[in-house]
């Protein structure tokens, strides 16, 4: 997208709205009436109502509070805006495990994990997350996580309704820093406000929002001698050299991307018969270690590279790619994703999704150009915007006249990348302190084979460069899905997730 991280995060993040007529009410249950007036709800007085939603198959009741909740930093006070659910008739709420969830951006609301994820109410989309007709509806998540914990979606200030309180400047809570020190301030409060210091604590967040969880589990720590439980990284993006190879490419940025242009290209059977042939899984397998070894080896000899050798590696990154040996070495061995997007399908007029690969649109001249140009991410912000609208006034009965920001350009501008975090910002030395330090903490990375946006293989780098002592392994897991950066848009990957889940939540 834009040239400053923040917006090229936009387009890895990028997090994606619906339904006004025909939303479906929760399962058994009418959606509460609107509150007669559509005044603001004042700041710390949320509103509380009482749902059903069939979830795996069983009725869940549950209650859900909406509204503000006022927090005090360094840099003044900030009006967070939170939707939380809680199982009802737990016999004691303090031991039952509660996540916070939110999307990335940085400059996102909550809106996708919420409502397209994690939550009890979930867009109506089909199996691939395409829709027919628009708007569409709104349905009973069967694959919410709800029956395992309770869930508490988060807007960082400047996105959905959250806002820097009278006086207080958005500046002051934009940025790495500033951002952990209002959602951890959150949090701690949330946790006080609640009685839920006892209870198993969990992060989930998506793409920047994993960033943000990393930091977090370091700020709450050090801050408040808050020690979480787990953390969910949901398309991790840990370290940022990846995603600025558009504009300082490094040679390891090409490494990481390969396999996932494997995965793209096997997906959409341009490649030869020895490869296409093969499971998806066993295909990576080789062009990972390709990737790591000889591609990266001939890449870091630059121009003393010889004219064999080039030759070789230039047939190996094609078969592996599905484009020519000639465009290969045209690029120096060097594919950049945009190119890549654009050439993958170029003999049939489309270019294939960064977010995710499996999607196709019209090749034109601006394909690719910024994030807006994504196939893969075109329809849903306007899907999902509907569909949080109606929900949060006509099912969570919180009214307001003022928008929803579910992405936030005056936050991501504001964030001035590279300068708060620097093209090179990575998170291995905060991942080594919190693993090291809370022998208790678990991560789990959830990562979509088709996403250009945060690379599978970037996340398996990073984490393979967090040198933790080996009786911490156990509580690292990463789980891959045929899906792209928001894994959830395509079903099978979603029951995946929620089959997967169970244990994860139920392991030590």
């Amino acid at each position: 997208m834009k040239k400053k991280l923040l917006a090229l995060i936009l387009a890895l993040t990028l997090l994606l709205g619906i339904t006004g007529a025909g939303a479906e009410s929760a399962a058994g249950t009418e959606a509460p009436a609107a509150p007669a007036a559509a005044a603001d709800a004042a700041a710390d007085d949320p509103v509380v109502l009482h749902h059903t939603a069939v979830v795996q198959g069983h009725p869940l009741d549950y209650t859900t509070t909406t509204g503000y909740m006022t927090v005090n930093t360094a840099n003044g006070p900030c009006e967070m805006f939170y939707m939380a659910y809680t199982l009802d008739g737990v016999e004691d709420p303090s031991q039952r495990p509660v996540t916070f969830a939110y999307n990335g951006g940085p400059g996102a609301a909550s809106l996708y994990v919420h409502m397209g994820f994690l939550g009890p109410r979930r867009i109506d989309v089909d199996e691939n997350g395409e829709i027919d007709t628009f708007p569409v509806g709104i349905k009973d998540n069967e694959y919410s996580i709800l029956d395992l914990t309770d869930l508490v979606f988060i807007d960082p200030v400047g996105t959905g309704y959250s806002k820097p309180a009278d006086g207080a400047d958005l500046a002051g809570f934009v940025g790495y820093d500033n951002d952990l020190a209002s959602v951890g301030g959150f949090i701690r409060l949330w946790i006080s406000r609640n009685g839920r210091w006892l209870s198993p604590k969990y992060l989930a967040g998506e793409s920047y929002g994993t960033t943000r969880s990393i930091g977090l589990a370091q700020y709450l720590f050090n801050t408040y001698s808050l020690n979480l439980n787990g953390i969910i990284l949901i398309s991790d993006i840990s370290n940022f050299s990846i995603i600025m190879e558009q504009t300082n490419p490094p040679d390891l940025a090409y490494v990481l991307y390969l396999p996932t242009y494997a995965a793209d290209a096997w997906y959409h059977k341009r490649l030869a018969d020895q490869y296409q042939q093969m499971e998806l899984e066993d295909l990576l397998k080789e062009v990972r270690a390709f990737a790591g070894g000889e591609y990266l080896s001939a890449l870091f000899k630059g121009r003393t590279l010889d004219d064999a050798e080039k030759k070789e590696i230039a047939a190996k990154v094609a078969a592996y790619s599905g484009l020519t040996a000639d465009k290969v070495e045209e690029y120096n061995l060097r594919i950049k994703y945009p190119d890549f997007c654009k050439m993958l399908l170029e003999d049939q007029k489309l270019v294939i999704g960064r977010e995710d690969g499996r999607y196709t649109g019209p090749l034109t001249s601006g394909s690719m150009g910024d994030g807006a140009s994504d196939p893969s991410s075109l329809e849903t912000g306007g899907i999902y915007q509907a569909a949080v609208n109606h929900y949060i006034a006509e099912e969570l009965g919180f009214r307001t006249d003022k928008p929803y920001v579910d992405l936030s350009i005056d936050v991501n501008n504001a964030w001035s990348f590279p300068t708060d975090l620097g093209a090179a910002f990575s998170q291995e030395d905060v991942l080594y302190d919190i693993m090291s330090k809370n022998r208790f903490l678990k991560i789990w990375v959830l990562c979509g084979y088709y996403d250009l946006a945060t690379p599978f293989f970037s996340a398996e780098w990073d984490f393979n460069h967090v040198f933790v002592n080996d009786d911490r392994e156990a509580s690292l897991q990463f789980t891959y899905y045929p899906s792209g950066h928001m894994i959830y848009m395509y079903e099978p990957a979603l029951a995946q997730f929620r089959k997967e889940a169970e244990a994860w939540y139920q392991s030590k």
